[in-house]
């Protein structure tokens, strides 16, 4: 006699049932995930161990092929995200310790850029929420109010984009870098996905004004090119643009921004994916009064700024200190110093621990070299690298 077939009522029951099972699975692993770093930091090995993690993913592949038909890319995408939260959460608990005064802050201000919303503003709630930290948010009109507002100690913390994968540095942030007596203490890497908003459904050909802020229009420029007669207006940030387009409630208005937030102002999506890259994502760099010390044990990039001579060679002279210390640079950046005609200060972020000896070593000798030279900070890297996989 055969079964009746399962009503979608009791799909859905069982499908909740298997969901909650896997959230106390996970919260458990996270559990074992915090118990693997207190036990790294009597053995002082480092958080990440690459050959552990490969051989860890490619066991998993297999199980889940053999025993569950699972696809490889499934597992290996579940497992990435796995992995570099628990990387995150050991790496947060090792800074804690050599940060005693982190673990003492369950509430922090931060200032950001634009309204409530904004990718600056969602990337602060990203990046504390891994800490589980609460947030009293201040949102400024400018990157020089951010500055100004945690100089001042009415923040402790300043969100900064500092670059993007499509439009490149952000210069006014690299500029406002050279008179700031703050320091970079962390750094987060966030997915922009920029989207045209309207108060109701419309067609492109409608639309006569578009607001956004300058890097958005500059992002999506392969977009905009392709609609005839809009004007472009410019706003402080995304979600102040979206802010705008709902004041005004008119159908020939629209804004770039992230379809989450436009749905705080009430707009809908009128079209996804207009970036000019599909891997679009922003940088941002957090500033604190105080620098922060960052565990041997997990990875760690040292941002410098510094001038040269004007004798030829004088920047390779110093890029050869680095590579003699094996230390490797992963972004350099040149901006006119102000008051000072044809000459340049650069920005050096480099993969490697202020407190390291041969960091120490290089930067003694950068300084006999180069005529200017400041440590902006040190801080943790966040950027986890995803773990490669190679099956026999």
């Amino acid at each position: 006699m055969a079964h009746p077939p399962i009503s979608l009522e009791e799909i859905r029951i069982k499908l909740n049932a298997l969901d909650d099972q896997l959230l106390s699975l996970l919260s458990e692993r996270r559990a074992l995930s915090l118990e693997v770093a207190k036990s790294k930091v009597e053995t002082s090995k480092p958080v990440r161990d690459a050959k552990r993690e490969q051989q860890l993913l490619v066991k998993l592949i297999r199980n889940g092929q053999d025993k569950y038909q699972l696809d490889a890319q499934y597992i290996t995408k579940v497992f990435h995200t796995i992995i570099e939260d628990s990387v995150l959460l050991q790496q947060s608990y090792l800074q804690n310790l050599v940060n005693p005064a982190l673990q003492r802050k369950p509430l922090a201000r931060v200032a950001f850029l634009g309204s409530k919303g904004s990718y600056s503003h969602l990337a602060s709630r990203d990046y504390f929420s891994r800490r589980n930290t609460d947030l009293i948010e201040l949102n400024c009109d400018g990157f020089k109010e951010i500055i100004k507002t945690v100089e001042s100690g009415h923040a402790d913390y300043g969100m900064l984009p500092i670059e993007n994968t499509s439009s490149g540095s952000i210069n006014e942030v690299y500029d406002l870098l050279q008179h700031t007596t703050l320091y970079i203490v962390g750094e987060l890497a966030q997915p922009i996905e920029h989207c045209l908003v309207a108060t109701s459904e419309i067609r492109l050909e409608q639309i006569k004004t578009l607001y956004s802020h300058p890097q958005p229009h500059q992002q999506c420029s392969d977009f905009l090119s392709r609609l005839d007669g809009v004007k472009l207006e410019t706003c402080v940030s995304t979600a102040d643009a979206m802010r705008k387009v709902k004041e005004l409630d008119r159908p020939d208005v629209a804004a770039i921004g992230n379809a989450i937030s436009g749905k705080l102002y009430g707009l809908q999506t009128i079209q996804q994916n207009i970036a000019n890259q599909t891997e679009n994502h922003t940088r941002f760099i957090v500033v604190a009064r105080k620098p922060v010390s960052v565990s041997t044990q997990i990875p760690a990039k040292t941002t410098l700024i510094m001038s040269t001579s004007q004798e030829a060679g004088s920047l390779v002279e110093t890029l050869l200190v680095l590579q003699r210390y094996g230390i490797n640079i992963t972004k350099l950046e040149s901006r006119p110093i102000i008051g000072n005609p044809w000459e340049e200060m650069f920005y050096m972020d480099l993969e490697t621990n202020l407190d390291s000896e041969c960091t120490q070593k290089a930067i003694n000798e950068l300084q006999t070299i180069t005529r200017y030279l400041k440590v902006l900070g040190c801080y943790p890297s966040e950027n986890i690298k995803a773990t490669q996989v190679k099956m026999p």
